[in-house]
């Protein structure tokens, strides 16, 4: 599975996750967020392999130390997939760098 795979797959899972949440007055929030979180697995799914933002996840770690596992983002990178409420997809990829960088100061 190549990496933007494997990223695609873990954006999937995390939508699915928010779906199966059930909160009273959501105002529909979970759903939205698993619609952007969909739409950031379809954009993630068709990059290159070589595209800069696969290179930046992978020099954040997030593919393991040889760049060659499945995608995790670590705590603070699931954390901020969690919380993502929309925007671009590239934005949400763009962000998980520096959350993880953050976090490991």
């Amino acid at each position: 599975m190549s990496r933007s795979e494997s990223l695609a797959v873990y954006l999937r899972a995390q939508a699915r996750r928010r779906l199966d949440r059930v909160e009273t007055r959501d105002d529909g929030r979970n759903a939205r967020c698993a619609l952007a979180l969909l739409d950031a697995a379809a954009y993630a799914g068709s990059l290159p392999e070589d595209d800069p933002l696969i290179l930046m996840l992978d020099q954040a770690g997030c593919f393991g130390p040889l760049g060659c596992e499945g995608f995790d983002p670590g705590e603070a990178g699931t954390k901020l997939i969690r919380q993502w409420e929309g925007g671009e997809p590239h934005e949400l990829l763009l962000a998980l760098p520096a959350a993880i960088a953050a976090a490991a100061t």
